[in-house]
C-alpha cells in the first residue's frame, strides 16, 4: 500500500487524483473491510475519473472533427445565403422599371431576414463545439454532485451518539427510563467510527477535485460556476462530518 506521491505542480492532473483515489480504497480495504458501501463509493468515484481521463484523451479528436463540420456547414450556409441573394437582387433589377418604390420594401425586407438568418445559423455553427463539450461537463459535475450525495448518505446514518458516555442504546440522553423500542446498539468501534467519517470526508473532497479536472478543461462561466457549486456542498458536507469526528473524542476507548 504504497502512498502516490504528487509529480505535477502546474496543473491539476487527473492520473493523480485516480491514483489517490486507489490509495483510499486500500486504505478502506485495510482498516474498514467490512463496510462494502463505502468500498462501493470509492470505486464509483473512480470509474468517474476514468471516464474524465478516456474523454480527455478522446477530446482533442472530438473537437477537431466538430470544428471540421461546422466550418463545412457554415461554407454551405454561406453559399446558400449568397445564391439566394443574389438571385433575388437579379429578380429585382429585372423588374426595376415596373416595380413601383414602395414595392421594393418587401424585397428589403426578405434580403435582411435572409442575412439575419444566415449569421445567426454561422454563429450556431461557431459555438458548435464548445456547447457540446459544456453540455458533456455539465453532464458529468451532475454525477458528481449526486455522488456526494450519495457519500453523505452513507456518514448520515453512522450516529456516534451510542458511544458517548451520557447516552445509552434504548435510552433518551438525559432519561434513565428505556423507551418503549429497544434499538440494537451499533457494534462499531470509536476508532472504526472515526475512520469511517474521515474516510468519508475524503471521498467529498476527491469528488470536489474531480469536479476540478472539469474545470480544466473548460473556461465556460455555466461549467465553472457549476463547479464552484460542488466545492461548496463538499466543504459543507465535511464540515458536519468533522462536528461529528469532534464528539467522538468525548467516547471511552475500547
Amino acid at each position: 500500500m504504497a502512498q502516490p506521491r504528487l509529480t505535477s505542480y502546474e496543473r491539476l492532473d487527473g492520473t493523480e487524483v485516480r491514483a489517490v483515489i486507489s490509495y483510499l480504497g486500500e486504505r478502506i480495504d485495510t482498516y474498514l473491510p467490512r463496510h462494502p458501501g463505502l468500498r462501493a463509493a470509492t470505486e464509483e468515484l473512480g470509474k468517474v475519473i476514468d471516464a474524465l481521463l478516456d474523454r480527455r484523451r478522446r477530446a482533442p479528436v472530438q473537437r477537431a472533427a466538430l470544428l471540421w463540420l461546422s466550418r463545412v456547414l457554415i461554407v454551405v450556409v454561406v453559399a446558400v445565403s449568397v445564391v439566394a441573394v443574389a438571385i433575388a437582387v437579379r429578380d429585382a433589377v429585372a423588374r426595376a422599371g415596373s416595380i413601383a418604390a414602395f414595392e421594393w420594401l418587401p424585397v428589403v425586407e426578405s434580403l435582411i431576414n435572409d442575412l439575419v438568418f444566415a449569421g445567426i445559423a454561422i454563429w450556431f455553427l461557431l459555438s458548435l463545439a464548445d456547447r457540446v463539450v459544456r453540455n458533456d461537463l455539465i453532464r458529468r459535475l451532475h454525477r458528481l454532485r449526486s455522488l456526494a450525495h450519495i457519500i453523505d448518505m452513507h456518514q448520515m446514518s453512522k450516529d456516534p451518539a451510542a458511544l458517548l458516555p451520557a447516552t445509552r442504546p434504548g435510552t433518551v440522553a438525559g432519561d434513565d427510563v428505556a423507551g418503549d423500542e429497544v434499538v440494537s446498539p451499533r457494534t462499531m468501534s470509536v476508532r472504526d467510527y472515526a475512520l469511517y467519517l474521515d474516510y468519508c470526508s475524503e471521498l467529498l473532497s476527491l469528488c470536489s477535485k474531480a469536479a476540478a479536472l472539469c474545470a480544466e478543461e473548460s473556461t465556460d462561466a455555466l461549467v465553472l460556476d457549476t463547479v464552484s457549486e460542488i466545492e461548496n456542498l463538499t466543504t459543507g458536507m465535511s464540515r458536519k462530518i468533522w462536528q461529528k469526528i469532534s464528539l467522538l473524542r468525548d467516547a471511552p476507548r475500547a
